[in-house]
């Protein structure tokens, strides 16, 4: 009985393989270059109410207040908030050469008004 030798190796399996893998890697990709899948959401009594775009704080190195780019005092502040959710995102950018005392101050403001959602922004070294 003589062992007959393979001396090549058959690449069709495998390509067809690699089509489909292509498949659906470019069909995965359009979702994810999209950002969200597009669905029409069905209407509830119950549904959760959208959550608010995070607000910003901007505090200079001279100690001036801006809420969302309007300028304000830290006694306005919470007026100038006005009917936000305390549950909503607030964003601190503060200089690096400010008075740390604005800066304590703000948040003082804040969390003594129920606002517990704050967050510093930072750059990266």
């Amino acid at each position: 009985m003589a062992i007959k030798k393979i001396e090549s190796i058959n690449v069709i399996p495998f390509i067809d393989i690699m089509l489909v893998l292509l498949a659906i890697v470019l069909t995965t990709a359009t979702f994810i270059a999209k950002g969200a899948i597009k669905v029409d959401l069905p209407k509830a009594s119950a549904a959760s109410a959208k959550v608010e775009k995070p607000h910003d704080i901007t505090l200079t190195k001279e100690g001036k207040l801006y809420l969302d780019g309007v300028a304000t005092t830290n006694e306005k502040l919470l007026s100038s908030l006005g009917t936000v959710s305390k549950e909503t995102t607030i964003i601190i950018n503060g200089d690096a050469k400010m008075n740390y005392e604005y800066f304590v101050s703000t948040i003082d403001t804040l969390t003594n008004a129920g606002y517990t959602h704050l967050s510093i922004s930072t750059k990266k070294e």
